[in-house]
C-alpha cells in the first residue's frame, strides 16, 4: 500500500475525489478569464469565479482540513493553484475573490495547504510569479 496515497482506498470516496478533480479542471479556468478580461466580461468571470469557489467550499471541502480529510490528496493538488496563484492574480487585477470572511474554510485550507512541507518547499517565488503574470496580462490586454 502506498505511503501517501493521492486517492482514497474506498471506491466511493475515490469516485468522489475524481469528480472534484475533474470539477477543478473544468471550472478552474473561469479565474483565468477574470485575469485576462475587463469590463462586463470580467464582471461575469468574477461572478462565475465566486460561484465556483462557493461550490468548492460548501460541497467539496466541507469542514475538513484537506479535501480528503487529514492528508493532502488528488483534489488538493487539483485545487492547488487557488492556494498560491489566486492571491497573485487578485493583486494584479485588483479584485479580492477568496476573502476570509466570505470563504472561511477555503481560506483556512489555502493556509494549511501552503504550510505542508512538501508544498511549501516547492512553491515558486511569489514576486517572480507576480512580475511574470503582470507582464503577461498587459500583453494579453494590449493585443486585439
Amino acid at each position: 500500500m502506498a505511503r501517501n496515497p493521492l486517492l482514497p482506498s474506498n471506491p466511493y470516496d475515490r469516485a468522489i475525489a475524481r469528480f472534484w478533480a475533474k470539477f477543478a479542471e473544468d471550472k478552474g479556468p473561469v479565474i483565468w478569464r477574470m485575469f485576462i478580461s475587463t469590463g462586463e466580461e470580467q464582471e461575469k468571470a468574477i461572478k462565475d469565479s465566486l460561484e465556483m469557489l462557493r461550490t468548492v467550499e460548501e460541497e467539496a471541502l466541507g469542514d475538513k482540513r484537506f479535501f480528503s480529510g487529514d492528508r493532502i490528496g488528488i483534489v488538493d493538488i487539483a485545487f492547488g493553484a487557488i492556494a498560491h496563484w489566486l492571491g497573485v492574480t487578485e493583486d494584479i487585477v485588483g479584485v479580492k475573490l477568496l476573502d476570509a470572511n466570505s470563504f472561511p474554510r477555503l481560506h483556512a485550507w489555502t493556509i494549511s495547504f501552503k504550510e505542508e512541507p512538501v508544498i511549501r518547499e516547492n512553491l515558486p517565488d511569489r514576486d517572480k510569479i507576480f512580475a511574470n503574470l503582470k507582464r503577461r496580462r498587459e500583453m494579453l490586454l494590449a493585443s486585439p
